[in-house]
Parts: C-alpha cells; structure tokens; sequence
C-alpha cells in the first residue's frame, strides 16, 4: 500500500497530527516500504501459478504441487533448492503436461508422454506384447526402447516407468 493509502485508514485524530518529518510520517514511510515487496509479487500473483512465467526457483514448489517432487534431486527442508535431471525448462514442460500425464497414468500413452516429457526427447517405444522363450506373449510385462541420446538420464527413465506402470507390471529397458 501507498503511504496515502495507509493514511486514509488512519482515525481522523491522526490523520491531523501528521507531519513532515514527524514520527507518524517516517512510520507510514516504512510501512511503504514494507508492504512494496508483497505487493509486487501480488501484483503479478497469476504468473506465479504458470509453469512458464513462474521463477526458476517456485517451479520445483510447483512440481511438488502435482505430485512430482519424487523426480526432483537435492530436496531439503528448502523444496525450491530441487534441480530436475533434464534441467529447469524440462521440469517446467512436465509440470504443464501434469493434468495429461495423470489423466493417462497407468497406461501407454501417459507413460510414453511422461517419458519424452521428462527427458525432452522423442522416439521412445513401449511394446506391451513381449514374447516370451515360448512365444506366447508375456502377461503383465513391458518392453521400453529408449533413445541412445537419453541413456545418461537412464535413472530418471526407471523411476518414472516405476512411478507410471501398474504395480503387478515387470519391464525391460533397452537403448538403441
């Protein structure tokens, strides 16, 4: 608020013994100068709720939001000291895709977009028809073929097949 501001909501009584330099004066100054640094994050609070315009440092908050703060390395008692394997912009790109990902948890589709969101890569392939030594397909059993270009992020991929896969679900992972 305003200095001005603040003095309207003051009793009359005190309104009229304010003065130029006075105690009352400097008091209001500093509640300016106070209240500056909350009004300005509440000025542009929506922007705050985008995983686009928000700071680096809110988007690991954010993530926990939609319950993805599993992926985030280095949490602390301080969530927004979090870093993401694939960097900020990808932690962004996943935190938008959230409401998609859980809509589709559980099945193909969600866990190929969790994939290639996570990691920013495309190409990833899930066979859900794995032969067995027989030839029968295996029951319950996935087969994920991973880019070779994500093959450093190969923890962050395990995690998230684990996160996203029905639990009585068994994989394998393979980088071509």
């Amino acid at each position: 608020m305003k200095r001005t501001e603040i003095e309207r909501l003051l009793p009359g009584i005190f309104q009229q013994t304010i003065r130029p330099g006075g105690l009352l004066a400097a008091l209001l100054n500093a509640m300016e100068t106070l209240h500056a640094p909350s009004e300005a994050v509440l000025e542009n609070l929506e922007r705050y709720f985008d995983p686009y315009r928000t700071p680096d440092a809110f988007v690991p908050y954010l993530a926990g939001w939609v319950d993805l703060e599993t992926l985030l390395v280095g949490v602390t008692e301080e969530p927004n000291a979090a870093t993401f394997p694939t960097g900020i912009g990808q932690l962004r790109e996943l935190v938008a895709a959230a409401a998609f990902i859980s809509r589709w948890r559980g099945t193909r589709k969600g866990l190929l977009r969790f994939l290639e969101t996570a990691t920013g890569t495309l190409g990833f392939e899930i066979d859900e028809q794995v032969p067995g030594e027989d030839g029968v397909p295996r029951p319950f059993h996935l087969h994920v073929r991973a880019p070779q270009t994500t093959k450093a992020h190969r923890g962050l991929i395990e995690q998230v097949i684990e996160l996203e896969k029905p639990a009585y679900v068994t994989y394998t992972l393979e980088f071509y």
